[in-house]
């Protein structure tokens, strides 16, 4: 990835109902409108954004369009006293096919086949070469569009995992292999 011009956090959504709940929600059908954030996730938002003194109302906010993103953007909003939120399809959960649905215990299933090929679009799933190029179409957009800001990425742990993945120029395919992110877990990407 080339020298960028603005500094990328990374934000994982807070804890949600399909966290709580043990199952798969990663078609828009099903996240959109449902499967929010839980009042613990709710809680540790509010916790993780106070803690990043260097984010502030300046800094500019993108997020997925899944419910349970949207509400964390809405939380980091009114905390930093942001002006507004952009959403974006680009940071939406990894869709995971035929697994939507279904307990979680399945997405290791999905991340055993994806060490093997980046390109892993078995049973339906969204491979981690898809997932890359769309998150990295995102930064490039913005950078086009800012320069020298703050810019709050808020999406989902595989999207998230293998956006890092490719930044430290670790094969995206091995994104679990990289320390976990884990719910409202903010991190500096470049």
């Amino acid at each position: 990835m080339k020298k960028l011009k603005n500094q990328y956090y990374i934000l994982r959504h807070g804890q949600s109902q399909a966290n709580t709940t043990g199952i798969i929600i990663s078609d828009p059908s099903n996240g959109i409108k449902s499967f929010g954030l839980t009042d613990t996730g709710k809680s540790r938002i509010i916790e993780e954004v106070k803690r990043y003194t260097e984010l502030n109302n300046e800094s500019i906010i993108y997020t997925s369009p899944f419910l349970r993103a949207k509400e964390t953007a809405r939380l980091v909003k009114k905390i930093l006293n942001s002006k507004k939120i952009f959403t974006s399809d680009k940071l939406s959960e990894r869709y995971f096919g035929d697994y939507e649905k279904s307990s979680n215990t399945n997405y290791q299933k999905v991340w055993d086949k994806d060490k093997f090929n980046e390109n892993n679009n078995k049973n339906n799933v969204e491979s981690t070469k898809q997932v890359w190029d769309r998150m990295v179409s995102l930064i490039n957009e913005t950078e086009q569009k800012y320069s020298n800001k703050k810019i709050i990425l808020i999406s989902h742990g595989d999207p998230l995992q293998i956006l890092i993945t490719g930044f430290n120029n670790i094969p995206i395919n091995h994104h679990r292999q990289i320390k976990h992110l884990n719910t409202a877990e903010i991190r500096k990407l470049n």
